[in-house]
């Protein structure tokens, strides 16, 4: 069911407020940080008893549902915490007016990310196949005025058609074409495209950059698109979340006869950077 409730209904208020500005502040380079944290992110969770809040993080609104998505409750309680080293890169190598697709974008965090500082004449697709969770994503865009991103509600996958998605019932954002780690007995048909047909369909002919967290499935989506693709629609920056024991084929190694290099290694992804 679409929510339809005005943003600002869920303000977060009382102990819930102090804990959500409190956990902002503390540090993941310690343990005593991150567990305080944890324990602190757990009270408040409980005292909200499923209801979402409203907040503003990385220069965006957005309605966040910090239960059955771990993406959503690191971005409310600890948003410091949320890939910080990849931001950064981000921010620092797109220029004003970039290409921008955001694969399995969850609710939204990394293309509301990147409309926030790229400017008017961006260009961002976020694309989400759970249509619960798209569902989020758009309500979350449609509180912000940059009108840059367009949300597009399917999967990116070796081949088009119906295909099956693997839902996590515990962490949305695992959710997945393999089985990584879900529970096989929740399962749901979505539509599929290549990222080559992605980008024809759309009228994109060039990416700055791309995200692509799949869960394990970043090598099915970038093979067949680096085979196919005109080397001028190849993105100059991809972040992948870092699937080496699922991945089928050596990414890395591909990438790099393509001409990419690596230039980050984080907790949970790779970033590799195309010379000009």
């Amino acid at each position: 069911m679409k929510d339809t409730q005005p943003y600002g209904t869920y303000v977060p208020t009382g102990l819930v407020a102090r804990i959500a500005a409190h956990t902002q502040t503390l540090s993941d380079r310690t343990w005593q940080g991150r567990r305080l944290a944890l324990f602190l992110r757990r009270i408040a969770i409980s005292m909200l008893r499923g209801q979402p809040l409203d907040v503003e993080r990385y220069g965006a609104r957005m309605r966040l549902h910090p239960y059955n998505n771990n993406c959503e409750k690191k971005v409310l309680f600890t948003p410091q915490f949320f890939d910080p080293e990849e931001r950064a890169i981000l921010k620092e190598k797109l220029p004003p007016g970039c290409t921008f697709l955001d694969i399995g974008a969850n609710i939204g965090a990394y293309a509301l990310f990147v409309a926030a500082f790229a400017g008017p004449r961006a260009r961002i697709l976020a694309v989400e196949p759970q249509p619960d969770v798209f569902d989020r994503l758009t309500y979350n865009i449609a509180q912000n005025p940059f009108g840059t991103i367009k949300a597009v509600a399917c999967a990116v996958a070796d081949k088009a058609g119906e295909l099956t998605l693997f839902v996590d019932p515990r962490n949305r954002g695992e959710s997945s074409l393999k089985i990584v780690g879900t529970n096989e007995g929740a399962q749901i048909r979505v539509p599929a495209v290549t990222l080559l047909a992605l980008a024809e369909s759309e009228g994109i002919t060039r990416i700055d950059g791309i995200k692509l967290d799949v869960e394990g499935a970043e090598d099915l989506i970038l093979e067949p698109f680096l085979r196919e693709a005109p080397p001028a629609l190849h993105p100059r920056l991809i972040l992948v979340e870092n699937g080496t024991d699922q991945w089928q084929i050596d990414l890395p190694g591909l990438l790099e006869g393509h001409g990419y290099r690596r230039i980050a290694t984080t907790r949970l992804n790779l970033m590799f950077e195309r010379a000009c």
